[in-house]
């Protein structure tokens, strides 16, 4: 395993945003955005492993999330998300590789189509597209809203209603990877590890983009994509999929079967093999490197 350091970004509007880098620079690098209500933490395993065939990996903790900075503002829009993306991509030495989880994708390609076209060498989206299915977005918004003022009095609360929102996949014994996106509060109550005003905005439509106008850019994205989208989607129809990556003149789909919207969670083997097999193929210099 290569080594992994904290970092940390100003942002223009005065935020720290938190970060893990993981490898050493040489061979080019990956800038990592989770989803909305998820930290950095839900990299680590695919952030390891491309640590050890050679790229340097800034997983990043968005703005009002884990580590990082909350808005007093409440400054939750896709440009803000996005403005910031472009801005930790500049200090990382060459254009970095993307991969974004949905609100990290929705933000990086926001920023390549309409705020910052270059600003980065590729773009991989975990289970999101313009477009998305409004119904299931609403279903997520639910999700994070749940217990989201009153917390959870234990780790095993919180496991149950992660359980219940996801019964495909089998509940963990083991719940220190949970607790990395909990805060233990002075009452005991253990409560999400990002700002409320996150979902307040995506329920108020502040965090999405219109559809139509990201996908009338859609063309004009030159750089490799790559849509990973899991089978059992609440987000992104098959028809969504196709239909996105038919618009753009250098994308390639994969649909990972038995994973859901948290692709990398339900099946990190298939999603890291697919991330992997994607990047090397974009650049040839590092696909004789061994992990």
């Amino acid at each position: 395993m290569k080594e992994r350091a904290r970092a940390a970004f100003r942002t223009t509007d005065g935020l720290d945003l938190a970060a893990d880098r993981y490898g050493r620079p040489g061979r080019g690098s990956i800038l990592m955005a989770h989803g909305g209500g998820q930290t950095r933490h839900s990299w680590a395993k695919t952030a390891t492993v491309l640590a050890d065939r050679g790229w340097q990996v800034v997983a990043l903790d968005l703005r009002g999330h884990g580590d990082s900075d909350w808005s007093t503002t409440g400054s939750y829009a896709i440009e803000r998300f996005a403005a910031d993306l472009v801005e930790v991509a500049k200090t990382m030495g060459d254009r970095p590789a993307l991969i974004g989880a949905s609100l990290g994708g929705l933000a990086g390609l926001y920023a390549e189509a309409e705020l910052a076209p270059g600003s980065f060498n590729s773009i991989t989206l975990v289970d999101i597209v313009p477009g998305m299915d409004l119904d299931g977005a609403a279903r997520v918004i639910e999700f994070m809203s749940a217990n989201v003022t009153e917390g959870f009095g234990s780790l095993d609360e919180a496991a149950d209603i992660i359980a219940a929102y996801l019964p495909h996949r089998p509940r963990p014994s083991d719940q220190s990877g949970l607790a990395k996106n909990l805060r233990k509060g002075a009452d005991g109550r253990y409560r999400w590890h990002w700002d409320p005003g996150v979902v307040a905005g995506m329920q108020s439509g502040k965090s999405l983009h219109d559809a139509e106008a990201f996908r009338a850019r859609m063309p004009g994205l030159k750089l490799p994509v790559h849509l990973i989208r899991g089978r059992l989607s609440e987000l992104v129809t098959l028809e969504a999929a196709e239909s996105f990556v038919d618009q753009l003149p250098n994308a390639q789909f994969t649909d990972v079967a038995g994973a859901s919207h948290m692709v990398a969670g339900d099946r990190n083997d298939a999603f890291l093999s697919a991330v992997v097999e994607f990047l090397e193929r974009i650049d040839p210099r590092l696909s004789d490197i061994k992990a």
